[in-house]
């Protein structure tokens, strides 16, 4: 049976159930709007718990859901089909067909419409479902959900273990930086000693508040310092027509970080590694192969002869800069910010170490 078509209201005598309401098979009751309806026929469109609803058009098209655990009067809009089973099909094993792929198979091929798609009443009436006896039916239901709930429980563990692990990847690289990841070596020669020969301007210092407990060999430098910054305008791509057979990846310093594959091939980057720089979120990534850029909206970073660019991607990979302003921070602030600087051969020992204990992260992540 199909829905009524009434408007949404923020008041009324029935909660209206939509198509849009319908959520990953849950539904927020609190945010269903209300509708008026005539209460002389209300009664052939009230919800009942056991009733199943079968979005018939658009892009949602053969999406249902099992009504449960009703606490309201509700009604149903009209692009929605109500299916109530006879009392001898349990609802709950028909919604599990409702989920199965014979079923997605049988709308696909029996969907009209190409900009909208949708079911009728009599196609899904005309859809074939296996039907065992009624006690199979239950012990088919019973075992089922029994296995969803399971792997519910993996998922979301899953989910808890990506997010620890992300966690302890950053936990890692603040160690690094700080000196507690790997043991010093007193016969490495001091950071100190290795900045004089780099920038004789630069003022360093072996302590300072921002690392009050700063290891032995260790000194301290302005990022300013030891990082010089390129401006990216001859290297952004002259059209956006990506595509995937292309070589020459485009770059963001975000979170997508390729945004797509160019053919364009004049100012193409290739002094490598260096670093790119979001000068407005501050984002930055390590790139180690030639690309162009998306918009002048980048630094290209390099570090000075020295000093491992690894270890100063690290700490800019957890370092950020937040503010409501929309500006350029390169210049302004972040090149001023202060950088602990360990000797060399404790920089190759952070990154090694830290190298070893991604891969061992990355592969149970790629395994969950």
């Amino acid at each position: 049976m199909y829905g009524v078509s009434e408007s949404a209201k923020p008041a009324g005598k029935y909660k209206l159930l939509r198509i849009t309401d319908i959520q990953n098979n849950q539904v927020d009751w609190e945010t269903v709007p209300f509708t008026d309806f005539d209460d002389n026929k209300v009664s052939s469109y009230i919800l009942c718990n056991g009733d199943i609803l079968f979005a018939r058009t658009g892009a949602t098209v053969g999406k249902s859901y099992l009504i449960k655990n009703l606490t309201q009067k509700a009604i149903y809009a009209s692009y929605l089909i109500r299916v109530q089973t006879f009392n001898l099909i349990i609802p709950e094993y028909v919604k599990l067909f409702f989920e199965s792929e014979y079923y997605w198979a049988q709308i696909e091929l029996n969907s009209v419409g190409i900009g909208q798609p949708n079911v009728n009443g009599t196609i899904l009436g005309s859809l074939n479902i296996p039907l065992p006896p009624l006690s199979e039916q239950k012990r088919i239901v019973i075992e089922i959900e029994r296995w969803l709930s399971l792997i519910n429980a993996i998922e979301n563990n899953k989910v808890d273990l990506q997010t620890a692990i992300k966690q302890t990847k950053s936990k890692i690289l603040d160690l690094a930086i700080h000196g507690k990841l790997v043991p010093q070596d007193p016969n490495d020669e001091p950071a100190s000693e290795l900045l004089k020969r780099i920038n004789l301007k630069a003022k360093i210092t072996c302590d300072n508040g921002h690392y009050p407990q700063l290891p032995a060999g260790w000194a301290i430098c302005r990022l300013e310092d030891i990082v010089k910054y390129k401006q990216p305008q001859a290297y952004i791509v002259s059209s956006t027509n990506y595509d995937d057979s292309y070589t020459t990846p485009v770059l963001t310093a975000g979170k997508s970080f390729i945004i797509g594959y160019t053919d364009d091939m004049d100012g193409i980057y290739t002094k490598l590694p260096c670093i790119i720089f979001d000068d407005f979120t501050t984002d930055s990534r390590l790139v180690d192969f030639p690309f162009k850029v998306k918009s002048s909206a980048m630094k290209i970073l390099q570090v000075v002869k020295g000093i491992e660019i690894e270890y100063v991607a690290m700490f800019m990979s957890i370092t950020r800069l937040i503010s409501d302003t929309h500006k350029r921070y390169w210049i302004s602030e972040y090149s001023k910010l202060y950088i602990a600087i360990p000797p060399i051969e404790e920089q190759r020992r952070i990154i090694n170490t830290t190298k070893s204990m991604f891969e061992k992260l990355d592969a149970i992540m790629e395994n969950l």
